[in-house]
């Protein structure tokens, strides 16, 4: 998905862009942006694979990289849910606090090397 909005904020005016009917207020404020954000997804999706690529080859650094992102995901909706997105910012901490809670897990981590 960064690759594709990367793609799509690059590139406008592709069928591609059919895919922000999703998010329509986040194409808003990335398109107000500019490109220097959009570029910034392009080594999000490349960190996103190789976290992807450790993690089904069961590499320690697969695991952190992926606790690490989920990490940061946390972060990231908590500041949405103080700053008043309860929803959206509630949500997200609920369902990436857990994921990061199960990757926590002894047995979990104990399964990569």
């Amino acid at each position: 998905m960064a690759a594709l909005a990367a793609t799509t904020l690059l590139v406008p005016g592709t069928v591609l862009d059919r895919v922000w009917a999703l998010n329509p207020t986040a194409h808003k404020q990335l398109s107000l942006v500019g490109g220097k954000v959009t570029l910034l997804f392009l080594p999000l999706a490349v960190a996103l694979v190789a976290s992807g690529i450790g993690w089904f080859r069961r590499r320690l650094w697969g695991w952190k990289l992926a606790v690490g992102i989920v990490a940061v995901q946390v972060i990231g909706d908590s500041i949405n849910f103080v700053k008043g997105d309860w929803i959206r910012g509630g949500i997200g901490v609920i369902i990436a606090g857990s994921l990061l809670l199960y990757l926590l897990r002894s047995p979990v981590k104990s399964a990569f090397y």
